[in-house]
C-alpha cells in the first residue's frame, strides 16, 4: 500500500516538472509575441519551478527509501538555485515594470494570458488537493508542505488571469505592469522560502516542516 502511495507521489512530482516546463515554453513564447510582461514573467517562474520540482522529486525518492534521512546535497543546491532564480526574476519584473510605466508600454493582447492562467489554476488546484491528500495518507509533513506551497502558484495564476481579463475588457494600459509587480512580490516570497528550506527552517506554507 505504501509503495503504491509513494509511486503516486513520484508520479505527481514528475507531472509537475513536465507541466511547468511546457507551461514555461508556452508562456514565454506568447508573453514575448504579445508583449505582455506579466505572462512572460509567469513563464520564467514556471522554468524556475522546474528546478524546484527536481528537488521535490529527489526529496520524495529519499523519503520513500528512508524518511528519517536529512536533505541531500542535490536538494539543498536545487533549493538555493531556485531561491536565486526567484530573486533575480523579482528584480527583473520590477525593473521591467518601471520601464513599462515610464514609456507607457502596453501589450498587443492578453488573450493567451487568460487561457494559460485558467488552465494553470485548474491544474495547480488538482495538484494541491492530490499532494496534500497523499501527504496525509503517508503522514509526511514534507509532502503535505509541498502540496500546500502549490497554493502560491495558484495565487500567481490568479494575478495573471485578473490582469489579463482587465486588459482585454478595459484596455487599461498599466494593468499588465501592476500584474507584473504582483508576480514580483510572490517571486520574492518564493525565493525567501526556498532559502529557508535549504537551511532546514519551517516552511512558510502553513508552517509545515519541509525536511
Amino acid at each position: 500500500m505504501l509503495n503504491k502511495l509513494y509511486s503516486k507521489a513520484i508520479g505527481l512530482a514528475i507531472f509537475t516538472i513536465i507541466y511547468n516546463f511546457i507551461e514555461g515554453i508556452v508562456s514565454v513564447f506568447f508573453g514575448k509575441t504579445d508583449e505582455s510582461i506579466t505572462l512572460f514573467g509567469f513563464g520564467i517562474d514556471s522554468f524556475i519551478e522546474v528546478i524546484s520540482g527536481l528537488g521535490i522529486l529527489i526529496m520524495v525518492l529519499r523519503i520513500k527509501n528512508n524518511s528519517n534521512t536529512s536533505k541531500s546535497s542535490f536538494e539543498i543546491n536545487a533549493l538555493k538555485i531556485t531561491g536565486w532564480g526567484f530573486y533575480i526574476l523579482s528584480v527583473g519584473l520590477i525593473l521591467s515594470s518601471i520601464l513599462n510605466f515610464y514609456f507607457g508600454h502596453k501589450p498587443e493582447t492578453t488573450f493567451w494570458g487568460i487561457v494559460i492562467s485558467s488552465i494553470s489554476i485548474i491544474t495547480m488546484f488538482w495538484l494541491y488537493k492530490s499532494k496534500t491528500s497523499l501527504g496525509h495518507k503517508l503522514n509526511s509533513a514534507p509532502i503535505i508542505a509541498d502540496g500546500r506551497c502549490t497554493l502560491v502558484c495558484i495565487y500567481m495564476s490568479i494575478i495573471l488571469l485578473a490582469s489579463s481579463l482587465v486588459y482585454e475588457v478595459t484596455g487599461f494600459a498599466w494593468i499588465d505592469t501592476i500584474g507584473a509587480i504582483g508576480l514580483a512580490w510572490f517571486s520574492y516570497k518564493e525565493g525567501k522560502e526556498a532559502f529557508e528550506k535549504a537551511k532546514g527552517k519551517l516552511c512558510s506554507c502553513e508552517t509545515d516542516c519541509c525536511n
